[in-house]
């Protein structure tokens, strides 16, 4: 909130989307006149009934996020079946709910997710309006691709939410509909180029050196980056990075089974396996495209090394556009 307000933008365009806050936060937020807060369940409704009463709440509700990469479900949203009490008991409170949020999760391959949590938020919006609450406002959530190659393209996404969107809350029906689309504007603006710090060779079955004579060797390259900081992606989202090399290998040079690990010294910090990459060298980078979501703006949780440092760069053709 400290940062979003630093820049200029009013409190009346703040919305605190987290369900799960800390009440130093609630209080932060009716000190510098952020009144719009989501909530869930009846203990974070309390603290903000507490901490902030003149705050307007969004009732954020599960989804059906089952196949989706992160099941935020499992964590956050109100059941169907709990909306109805929850909007009594801020009814009683004297807090205003304002409208309805949901959050499919990141890596969701099914965009009729959305449609029925569309139409399920319509019903919220109905039980609200029963109870004399005016909502006007509908938060989609984040988790939209960012990259051409996902498995649904955010154009097929935006054409069932639209549709879902024009059968529920078609236009001129007073609500204000929000979307979260960080990871869909940023994924393929960053590149990052992360360097090798030490390697180790592991010879493979000593049974196979006998024959053949040679004994096949696996590579082991520790980097200067790992899950902890900016490959978190691959303890959240279940990624494969692969990277890009300095240089092309000629037809001729040999790969060798490799594997990628971060610089904490412990087990999990594992960024790729099953690469086949040519002999690299301590100081080499490797690059890795589509790093813009959940990447460099983390702190590294565990052996981060180094401060990271932000380089931009535009293409010549970018640079003869004309705006």
């Amino acid at each position: 909130m400290e940062l979003v307000q630093h820049i200029g933008v009013p409190a009346s365009k703040i919305i605190c989307a987290n369900p799960c806050k800390q009440v130093a936060q609630i209080k932060y937020a009716a000190k510098h006149g952020v009144r719009l807060l989501s909530f869930d369940n009846e203990v974070e409704l309390a603290k903000v009934v507490k901490s902030h009463p003149s705050a307007k709440m969004v009732l954020c509700i599960a989804t059906q996020d089952s196949h989706s990469l992160n099941h935020l479900s499992l964590r956050f949203g109100a059941s169907l079946k709990s909306c109805r009490h929850l909007l009594e008991n801020a009814k009683k409170s004297h807090v205003e709910v304002v409208g309805v949020s949901f959050h499919i999760g990141s890596g969701c391959p099914d965009p009729q997710a959305y449609a029925q949590s569309i139409a399920d938020a319509r019903l919220v919006f109905q039980m609200g309006e029963e109870l004399g609450h005016t909502m006007n406002i509908l938060d989609l959530g984040g988790g939209f691709p960012g990259l051409e190659g996902a498995k649904v393209r955010f154009e097929e996404m935006a054409s069932v939410i639209n549709s879902a969107l024009d059968l529920y809350f078609p236009e001129g029906c007073g609500v204000d509909v929000l979307a979260e689309l960080g990871r869909y504007y940023v994924t393929s603006a960053f590149t990052v180029a992360v360097s090798i710090v030490a390697k180790r060779e592991v010879l493979d079955q000593a049974s196979r050196e006998e024959q053949t004579g040679t004994a096949p060797k696996s590579i082991v390259y520790h980097l200067d980056e790992g899950v902890y900081g900016v490959f978190n992606s691959v303890l959240f989202d279940n990624t494969c990075p692969t990277p890009a090399l300095q240089k092309k290998p000629s037809a001729d040079q040999p790969l060798y089974s490799s594997s990628l690990w971060g610089p904490a010294v412990e087990g999990c910090d594992c960024v790729a396996e099953g690469l086949w990459l040519p002999q690299l060298q301590v100081g080499d980078w490797l690059v890795f495209d589509n790093m813009g979501a959940y990447t460099v703006d983390t702190k590294s949780l565990l052996g981060g090394t180094q401060a990271r440092r932000v380089t931009y760069a535009m293409s010549r053709l970018a640079c003869s556009w004309k705006y």
